[in-house]
């Protein structure tokens, strides 16, 4: 049995890589090269190629297209381009905007990978005979006793599991993920080691259609009227200011709020109805439940209520709960302790030790 877990000779077993051009989708490609498998590149263009030149540290914009190709040029694989920018805009940009209008906090490159990349790329590579598509994301594909799981990458401050929640289990059947079980500084020796001009590309850090990571400049661009100004309430009623937009708020902020001294406050909650951000104090923000939505579940045969742990951030860690189902494809979550700085539209992931067993988006309470 080869590297991916496939029984055949891996020159008979034909590969697609998802290359963003970044140093880690290129390693992924090359190791695949190695092994010996059939393996063809493919980056998708996914927003106006001209704003995107000469822009770094994002990925699928015009110069990590240009690095990508270069990659593969050096590996002697096929490379292709498809664009996506109307499928891309659609499902993550204009998602992005709304959510932020309806007064959350999004998570667009979830979005992207439930609606684009493990979608339409997993369809294209299906139909150019691939058995597998192969990411550079950190997270593991280990096998159950009757499947594939999702699990934690070996690197904690690598693991991306929390952004792939969404995979549901006839994608986990075709993805690999060959750098899940290795630390980052590995995947650099890698690169060195086949000689790959990204060795040293740093890593992208931004939203990749938010330019300097200015989501206002972008949302200003996209909804008119979206800064439109508005009261800073305290809890109990009092204005205490006026801000110039809800977009430039998030729950949990602290600084930035522009109310003056006085005992320290936190975006409890926003209201976009009437365009007001409702602060207080820090216990304010405790939250004992949740509810979640378009529930993605990978793990058994599900009996609730449910005790396992979950996430409500990407940088917050996972915390004891118990999962109610209701119908609609909602969870209710009951925290053990109380959860601080939960955010309306971050996801919410439940994990069994580090296993993956899916999540949903996070409800903005009806207050």
């Amino acid at each position: 049995m080869n590297l991916l877990g496939f029984e055949a000779d891996p020159k008979d077993v034909r590969i697609v890589v998802a290359m963003s051009g970044g140093v880690d989708s290129s390693v992924a490609a090359a190791l695949m090269v190695e092994a010996g498998f059939d393996v063809i590149g493919m980056t998708l263009q996914l927003y106006d190629h001209g704003m995107a030149v000469g822009k770094k540290g994002a990925c699928c914009a015009g110069q990590d297209i240009y690095d990508a190709r270069q990659v593969c040029d050096k590996l002697g694989i096929p490379h292709y381009v498809l664009n996506y920018e109307s499928r891309f805009s659609q499902a993550v940009i204009e998602d992005f905007a709304d959510s932020y209008l309806k007064g959350e906090t999004p998570i667009p490159c979830v979005r992207c990978n439930q609606q684009v990349k493990f979608k339409d790329l997993l369809t294209t590579a299906r139909d150019l005979g691939a058995k597998a598509l192969v990411t550079g994301h950190y997270v593991q594909r280990l096998m159950g006793e009757s499947r594939p799981e999702l699990h934690r990458a070996v690197d904690p401050m690598r693991d991306q599991s929390y952004f792939l929640f969404a995979t549901t289990q006839p994608q986990l059947d075709f993805l690999r993920f060959p750098l899940g079980g290795m630390p980052k500084v590995e995947t650099r020796k890698h690169a060195a080691r086949f000689g790959l001009n990204v060795a040293e590309k740093p890593d992208s850090q931004d939203i990749c259609f938010v330019p300097n990571g200015s989501y206002v400049s972008v949302l200003e661009k996209l909804r008119p009227g979206a800064l439109e100004e508005g009261e800073i309430l305290h809890l109990d009623g009092r204005v205490l200011g006026h801000h110039k937009g809800i977009i430039n708020y998030t729950i949990g902020q602290r600084k930035g709020l522009g109310i003056g001294g006085g005992d320290p406050l936190y975006v409890i909650r926003l209201d976009p109805e009437r365009h007001q951000v409702i602060v207080g104090p820090y216990e304010a923000l405790g939250k004992t439940e949740i509810r979640v939505k378009e529930v993605n579940w990978l793990g058994e045969d599900l009996k609730e209520p449910f005790q396992c742990e979950v996430k409500v951030r990407s940088t917050r860690p996972p915390v004891s709960a118990h999962v109610f189902l209701e119908e609609g494809n909602i969870a209710r979550v009951v925290f053990n302790t109380p959860e601080y700085g939960v955010a309306p539209g971050q996801a919410c992931v439940f994990y069994e030790g580090n296993r993956v067993l899916g999540g949903g988006w996070i409800l903005r309470d009806l207050v």
